[in-house]
């Protein structure tokens, strides 16, 4: 397309001549930007520079996008997995590293070199040309330093070469990276060691391949500064406390528990147009500023509705992209919100699970822009609208293929299910406070308990049914179902149990949902394994502490089955406080709640404290997952980061407010002057010179912060976010009075509605 320009006194004239349409013409009048549409017949047309982007955003065809001429079935493709292992390495290595993958068994060092073999060969054969440990340090994203396959020789020629030893170790700069005060910066020395129990995996990129292998991330003194390590420590925790309980259950068959995640993924899909035209979008990830638009969800026409072309079209090619790295994408559609979405994959180990959870969101990211959409996937990025979270799936299953939090069959396989649900039961409630702080971060504080995400309040939803089994266990009596029907759990006194528990709740943070909890209030641009290594741990002292009362009780004369029945009965008694099946959002909640003794941390600053907790300290030491260093620095790491979240926002918002909406108010002032109209003066005049003295209290309070993070970050929540709201307050009033050809933010109502 041919464009010329040229500058007159304050105007400039752009002509793009095409022949499929009008000649146009775009010019900026003193910094107002028009469109001049100049039809066959001469008539001319000014248009904004608002609604110029609008008409950009929807230029989007099918037709622009080449359709994939890959093979239907990729589902794995890019995987380093079983199938490939089995085909290239020798048999007696292959089977050493699968006792690893499957019973966790020692890694032999001497088998690393043949599996790195086979490993780069298979890498080049599709293209790769470098290899990067891939980790998941304290950021919540994902970090990768690059390495050549190739090294040269002396002929002037280069070979491809990759050992064990560049395969089992790596030595990333750990000073880079946030560590909570566990290396000094001046001490860069970190490791990178293989995660063989997670596929290593090949991320394409238009102009190369590269082998990533997933890895831990530990200091050189050994102490974890990721999520993985105590994410690995916590499922093996589990694994011997599960193992003791089904035991002590009459089951010896199973040689491993492990716990399963299928974190469902909510996000926005929004025009590249408007997300480049907003600062606070790429400083932030969410609008710091926007007007409530005349329609939002109201409607309720956006969830489980037809998916927009454009979206799908993205939807489908991430799907494919996540279907060669082997992650099992099951769902996906609309969301409550308007350019809301979710995607969800089937269960998983909570260790791949996981990482294909962090590939989930970078590939998310990186497919959107093929289609001229930017993903968002900030909690809250939009004021008076849904935000997005991360519902984590979390049950526990064995080598048997059983699922232990799913009702059964048989009176045994009842029994085992009241008894390891019960322990969940008693795990939440005990560390209620340490699971609302796995889930604290600055975006966090928008969206719970905004009737839109669960309450700060912890509590479980068991449903209606499983709610009167357990009762009737705590009370000492028989629950007969509605129906009259008695499921025959091997003795007349316990009760029945329906393995349809009742209707869900979607007010509730923790909910049973018939085989597994749901973990309902995970941020959505949130990594799930500090959450899942908080779960683990917690629920493997719940079912240790159920297992010596179960001891204590067949000591005592009890059989099995009354053991069970007074242990489950007991355990639920003493717990059942933080079972509730009600509206989480209501206030008459919050009244009970706070009278059961529950906790309710409203804000990241009262819950993250609850980390490094006594109590929280002396039950990941004695599992052995993390120690209280290794604790206190996620603490120091967490708060600093909170702490630096609002603080670029602040600066964002008075920068935004200094340098564009200040201008477009004064602007629109003018106007008014030169129309010597009154009413409007004094509607719009009193907004404006408010609006200019709350962003001057804005930038005040956020110049001089007090010492300590624990009363900076204080300070942050009780008076830069005031701060930062009031200046807001003013701008979304001006905006629904500025003319919109001055306003020079895409408004919410474009954002959002056009696809």
């Amino acid at each position: 397309m041919f464009v010329s320009s040229f500058w007159l006194p304050k105007v400039r004239l752009s002509i793009s001549p095409d022949p499929r349409e009008p000649y146009a013409m775009s010019s900026d009048i003193d910094c107002v930007s028009l469109r001049i549409a100049i039809s066959p017949g001469g008539t001319a047309t000014l248009m904004s520079k608002m609604r110029l982007s609008n008409v950009d955003a929807v230029q989007w065809s099918a037709s622009s996008v080449v359709a994939s001429d890959e093979p239907a079935n990729v589902f794995g493709a890019n995987v380093f997995g079983q199938t490939e292992q089995r085909q290239r390495l020798p048999k007696h290595v292959f089977r050493a590293l699968q006792r690893t993958i499957e019973r966790s068994e020692p890694l032999d060092p001497v088998i690393a070199d043949a599996v790195a073999a086979a490993m780069k060969d298979w890498a080049l054969e599709r293209g790769a040309t470098h290899y990067t440990h891939w980790f998941q340090p304290l950021t919540g994203l994902t970090a990768e330093k690059h390495d050549s396959f190739f090294g040269p020789i002396g002929d002037g020629t280069a070979i491809a070469a990759f050992s064990g030893g560049e395969l089992v170790q790596g030595e990333p700069d750990a000073s880079s990276f946030p560590t909570g005060g566990i290396r000094a910066t001046f001490e860069a020395r970190g490791y990178t060691a293989w995660d063989p129990t997670s596929p290593a995996f090949l991320l394409e990129n238009p102009n190369g391949v590269t082998l990533c292998i997933p890895t831990a991330f530990t200091s050189w003194t050994g102490e974890a500064l990721d999520h993985k390590i105590p994410l690995l420590r916590s499922i093996e925790a589990l694994n011997k406390s599960a193992l003791r309980a089904l035991g002590l259950l009459g089951d010896d068959t199973v040689t491993r528990v492990f716990t399963t995640t299928g974190p469902e993924q909510e996000y926005f899909l929004i025009d590249k147009t408007y997300y480049y035209q907003r600062p606070d979008l790429i400083n932030t990830g969410r609008t710091l500023f926007g007007a409530k638009p005349p329609k939002g969800h109201e409607l309720d026409d956006h969830y489980f509705g037809t998916i927009p072309e454009r979206v799908l079209a993205c939807m489908l090619d991430t799907e494919r992209e996540l279907m060669k790295l082997g992650v099992p994408i099951k769902t996906r559609h609309n969301e409550v919100a308007p350019a809301q979405y979710e995607i969800a994959p089937i269960f998983e180990n909570s260790n791949v699970g996981c990482d294909h959870q962090q590939l989930l969101m970078t590939i998310l990211k990186n497919v959107a822009p093929r289609y001229d959409l930017v993903c968002l996937l900030h909690e809250k990025p939009f004021a008076g609208v849904n935000g997005s979270g991360k519902h984590l799936n979390w049950s526990m299953g064995t080598d048997a293929g059983e699922n232990l939090l799913e009702p059964g069959a048989t009176p045994s396989e009842n029994l085992q299910f009241l008894f390891f649900a019960a322990a969940v039961v008693k795990a939440v409630d005990t560390h209620q406070g340490l699971l609302r702080a796995a889930v604290a971060t600055a975006g966090q504080d928008h969206r719970l308990g905004a009737n839109e995400a669960p309450p700060a309040i912890i509590s479980i939803f068991l449903g209606s049914e499983l709610e009167n089994v357990f009762n009737a266990l705590a009370d000492g009596q028989v629950y007969v179902s509605p129906s009259g029907e008695l499921m025959d759990l091997g003795s007349p006194v316990l009760p029945p149990l329906p393995k349809a528990s009742g209707d869900r709740n979607r007010t509730s943070p923790f909910a049973f949902t018939g085989n597994k909890f749901e973990f309902r209030a995970l941020g959505s641009n949130m990594s799930p394994g500090f959450p899942n290594t908080v779960l683990n741990t917690i629920a493997a002292q719940a079912i240790d502490n159920l297992a010596e009362d179960l001891e204590a009780a067949i000591g005592g004369g009890a059989t099995p089955a009354e053991a069970i029945q007074k242990v489950v009965g007991a355990t639920y008694r003493n717990h059942r406080r933080v079972v509730f099946g009600g509206d989480g959002y209501s206030e008459e909640w919050h009244a009970e709640a706070a009278s059961r003794g529950l906790l309710n941390l409203r804000t990241t600053p009262e819950a993250l404290p609850q980390i490094v907790e006594s109590s929280t300290v002396a039950l990941f030491e004695s599992y052995d997952v993390l120690s209280a260093r290794e604790l206190h620095s996620r603490f120091d790491v967490f708060l600093e980061q909170y702490i630096t979240n609002i603080n670029i926002e602040a600066e964002t918002a008075a920068d935004i407010a200094s340098t564009m909406l200040v201008p477009a108010a004064l602007r629109y002032l003018e106007l008014i002057d030169n129309a010597g109209i009154s009413a409007l003066d004094s509607e719009v005049r009193p907004l404006v010179e408010s609006f200019v003295a709350a962003i001057g209290h804005l930038k005040t309070v956020n110049e001089d912060h007090p010492e300590g993070t624990d009363a900076e970050a204080e300070y942050m929540r009780d008076v830069v976010l005031p701060a930062m709201a009031e200046v807001r307050r003013y701008a979304d009033a001006l905006e629904r009075v500025v003319a919109d050809d001055l306003w020079p933010l895409p408004k919410y109502a474009e954002i959002l509605f056009i696809k």
